[in-house]
């Protein structure tokens, strides 16, 4: 079962409960049936007894007469089970009568301390005749004349006849209710996938809205379902216009701080060489200063957005080609698999992060810059993620460099350009987007520069 799947949750409890409902069911209609059978059989033992009974009477001799017709043939088939026998008591002389079917065998019987009669003077037991046949046995005794002469009166029937018509009919049983269990499973899972397919629908709406290609979730869904896609097509459209406002502000705040900062560097040009330079350092590390603090709280508003997904391969295809015409004296090659990698960011964002890189990789490269994207491996990541290598063939760092190396406005070497906020405005942000900036050691012998960066989820 997918993990989360209504459908799989609905359709398992539903077979759950249809299996356990027609197990229950046919449990009971076989042994109601069992009872029903069983009572029958004995009501027809005890019919049989009664005919018996009254086709039985004292000839002249003194001897037990009578020719019992039960009008079942199975009394005329010896070894059949189905069997009549009246024996003499007391004063009552001569031989035993009995059905063909008996065929001399003789019927133990328990005695009366044993299994006594009922209220009706009656009772009833199992035996075994000597064809091996399970019996069911009803006897009596009954007075046959005014002068106390009795006769032992007994029917026994075939109980294996009665247990193979149970089992054939527990048989027909659950082959009817499997065959019903099995159709009513497929008209539940059909009629559950039917009822539930806004749902689906409304997923794959959800992830067109994710994977960017709708603005919100489009089409006609039940009323029972309609309001939660109201819901969600607000917190869109609230979104996007938190995004736009923060933006919009954004832009203000950078325009209105552009004018004075620009006054600044231009007024530094009539002081003196030193007041010059150190103003326009100044000037210029708080221009950057405030770019950074604008882009985190632009990332910051936008980070949530569902609608945020860039292309990695152009960006970085792009990246390289512009910084191949400013370096040419080095190599920049790029290994991108999946070439069709989707990342759940702003283009601009990942623009500035891999500038960064790669522009500080060309600083310290000798010869050549490689740019690798790959599947990250982190099985503990709370989303899929990839990962963006740009290895130098430069003198790299140790790792006491490294972690200096991503403070802000440090600079481990003073004779390149530069403010010193390159890698920290990197990992700031990276950790917006909930990824991460870490150093190592290159297999080319320089620094790497590991950016991971989380993957667009296309599917709700």
């Amino acid at each position: 079962m997918k993990r989360g799947s209504l459908t799989a949750r609905v359709l398992l409890f539903a077979s759950a409960w249809a299996v356990i409902a027609l197990v229950a069911i046919a449990i009971v209609i076989s042994q109601l049936y069992r009872a029903g059978s069983e009572r029958a059989y004995g009501d027809l033992l005890r019919a049989h007894l009664n005919s018996v009974i009254n086709a039985v009477t004292i000839d002249e001799d003194g001897r037990l007469s009578g020719s019992p017709q039960l009008g079942d043939l199975v009394f005329d088939q010896p070894g059949s089970g189905w069997i009549w026998l009246v024996e003499p008591l007391g004063g009552l002389e001569g031989p035993r009568l009995a059905s063909i079917s008996i065929d001399g065998s003789t019927i133990a019987a328990p005695s009366v301390a044993q299994l006594p009669f009922n209220d009706r003077y009656q009772r009833s037991y199992p035996a075994t005749d000597d064809a091996g046949n399970r019996l069911q046995v009803v006897e009596t005794e009954v007075e046959l004349d005014n002068q106390g002469r009795a006769a032992r009166f007994r029917v026994m029937g075939n109980r294996d006849v009665l247990e193979a018509d149970i089992a054939a009919f527990s048989t027909n049983l659950y082959l009817v209710l499997a065959l019903f269990g099995i159709g009513s499973l497929m008209v539940n899972a059909v009629a559950i996938l039917y009822g539930l397919r806004p749902l689906d629908h409304a997923r794959q709406a959800l992830g067109r809205v994710r994977a960017g290609e709708a603005q919100r979730l489009d089409g006609a869904f039940p009323r029972e379902i309609a309001p939660l896609v109201g819901e969600i097509n607000a917190l869109i459209e609230a979104n996007h216009r938190v995004i736009e406002r923060a933006r919009m502000q954004v832009g203000n705040l950078a325009h209105s701080l552009k004018t004075p900062i620009a006054v600044l560097i231009n007024e530094s040009r009539g002081m003196t060489p030193a007041h010059e330079t150190l103003v326009r350092a100044q000037a210029e590390t708080m221009q950057a200063q405030v770019q950074t603090y604008l882009d985190r709280a632009r990332i910051a508003a936008q980070r949530g957005s569902v609608l945020a997904r860039t292309e990695a391969a152009p960006v970085i295809e792009r990246l390289v080609r512009v910084m191949a015409k400013l370096n040419r004296d080095l190599e920049f090659s790029t290994d991108i698999e999946p070439r069709d990698a989707m990342l759940a960011m702003e283009s601009q964002d990942l623009e500035e992060a891999l500038g960064n890189l790669v522009e500080n990789a060309a600083k310290f490269a000798h010869k050549k810059v490689v740019i690798r994207l790959r599947a990250a491996s982190d099985a503990g990541a709370e989303r899929p993620m990839f990962r963006i290598d740009i290895d130098d063939d430069g003198p790299g760092l140790d790792e006491a460099g490294m972690a200096e190396a991503v403070k802000r406005g440090r600079r481990l070497d003073e004779s390149k350009p530069g403010t010193g906020l390159g890698l920290s405005i990197v990992a700031e942000i990276a950790s917006e987007y909930k990824g991460a900036l870490t150093l190592a050691r290159a297999d080319t012998g320089g620094l790497s520069a590991r950016l991971t960066l989380p993957s667009l989820i296309t599917e709700a």
